[in-house]
């Protein structure tokens, strides 16, 4: 059974292409474990978002390899979120923003940090 925000948290946590690249073949020899453990390394991901992460790159997909890209993630999954986020930022709660990310979505403190910084650098944005 899947964790919705361990799931979510994968989907918009940027992970190095290299380590990416590490993790799937690793997956590829059975090393499951270990594959878990090279996405934590060098990523924000914690271990149920490490391992939700595992199983989507052995389905064959990418995760976001920037802030960028785990930003447009986010909003193909929650743009009501988004929504919700970009007010927060609007009205100057930038904290709150943060917060209102790591509950609904999973994602740690650093990486929910980075995706706030990241939307509120767009224009229409604050």
């Amino acid at each position: 059974m899947t964790n919705t925000k361990a799931r979510t948290a994968a989907l918009i946590t940027p992970v190095g292409q290299e380590a990416q690249d590490e993790a799937r073949a690793l997956v590829a020899d059975g090393r499951t474990g270990k594959a878990v453990r090279r996405l934590r390394r060098g990523s924000w991901l914690k271990r149920g978002p490490a391992r939700e992460a595992v199983e989507i790159l052995a389905d064959g997909h990418a995760l976001p390899t920037s802030t960028a890209q785990a930003l447009d993630a986010l909003r193909r999954l929650d743009a009501a979120l988004v929504g919700e986020l970009s007010a927060l930022l609007d009205d100057g709660q930038q904290i709150a923003a943060v917060k209102l990310l790591r509950e609904r979505t999973g994602v740690d403190l650093a990486g929910g940090y980075q995706l706030v910084l990241e939307l509120g650098g767009e224009p229409g944005t604050r």
